[in-house]
Parts: C-alpha cells; sequence; structure tokens
C-alpha cells in the first residue's frame, strides 16, 4: 500500500489528457467536411494512433491497482466502481476511434445520404461514445479529488503536486 505509480504510468495518463482535448476540440462539425481528402486522411491517422495508444495504454495500466497509492485501506465497493468506470471509460475512448474509422470509411464508399441505416448507427454510437465520455471523465476527476480531500494516498500516487503532503494540509498550512 502506497505505492506510487511509475513515472512511465504518470506520462501516458497526462499525455493522453492532452491527445484526448486534442481530439475534442479538433473535431469536424460537420461530416461533409470530410470531402476534403487531405482532412479525411488526418481523420484516419489521428484514430489510428489515438485507438493505438487506447490500446496500449489499456494493456500498461491494468497491471496496476486501481487504488495504486492509497495509504489506507480502500472498500471493495469503491474499487468495484472504480475499476467500472475505468473499463467504460477504456470502452468508450475505443468506441471513438473504431466508430469514426467506420464513419470514414463509409463516408469513403459514398454512403452520405441521411438515410443509411449503417452511416447514421456509427454516427450516434460514436456520439453515444463522446457524451459518455464526459461524463465518466467528470465521475473521475470528481473521484480524484474526492480521494484528495480525504488524504487517501491516491492523488499523489498519480499526480505528485505538493509532494506528500494531503489536501487539508495545503489548505490550511
Amino acid at each position: 500500500m502506497g505505492e506510487s505509480h511509475t513515472f512511465l504510468a504518470k506520462t501516458i495518463h497526462w499525455l493522453f489528457i492532452v491527445l484526448y482535448a486534442y481530439g475534442i476540440f479538433k473535431q469536424i462539425e460537420d461530416i461533409e467536411q470530410l470531402e476534403d481528402t487531405g482532412l479525411l486522411i488526418f481523420e484516419v491517422i489521428f484514430a489510428s494512433v489515438f485507438l493505438l495508444i487506447v490500446i496500449m495504454r489499456y494493456v500498461y495500466m491494468r497491471r496496476f491497482e486501481t487504488f495504486q497509492g492509497a495509504t489506507v485501506p480502500v472498500p471493495k465497493m469503491h474499487k468495484y466502481f472504480a475499476k467500472t468506470v475505468h473499463r467504460l471509460m477504456y470502452l468508450c475512448l475505443i468506441l471513438l476511434p473504431i466508430t469514426g474509422l467506420m464513419i470514414a470509411g463509409l463516408y469513403s464508399q459514398g454512403y452520405t445520404n441521411e438515410d443509411q441505416f449503417m452511416l447514421n448507427s456509427a454516427l450516434e454510437i460514436h456520439g453515444l461514445s463522446a457524451d459518455l465520455s464526459y461524463l465518466l471523465i467528470v465521475i473521475h476527476i470528481g473521484a480524484a479529488f474526492w480521494s484528495r480531500i480525504k488524504g487517501e494516498g491516491v492523488w499523489s500516487s498519480m499526480v505528485p503536486l505538493e509532494g506528500k503532503r494531503n489536501f487539508k494540509q495545503s489548505i490550511c498550512c
């Protein structure tokens, strides 16, 4: 108990946040933008790299305990809830590039008509995955802050700000 994440785990975590944020801010507004071949190729490359990184991150990070760095015992229900949130986040983060690639492929094959079931299905799953990922990330951040406030040590394991001091100490002392 109390063992911090590795430098590589922390780096993967924080660089992935930057990659995810970039994906949100550079997203296309309208599927018709895919008529631009250069943009279509860029989106396919970005989605492919994103998918590869998500899978590599999952494979690497699953070796760690959910509450790595905890300095106090964590209830089983909290562990179960945290694992569920993490797994759902990975599912969303894998579905986003897969459905993005499906959309690009279908669009490039001429499935541009709004009544096309396959394209609409891919668009709906893509949008649902994005919305669910936002919700899960908010839950994840909220739980991280809650853990920080409680002084469980998990925060310092992944976000080594202020060393080993807990949040209560950093507020009052």
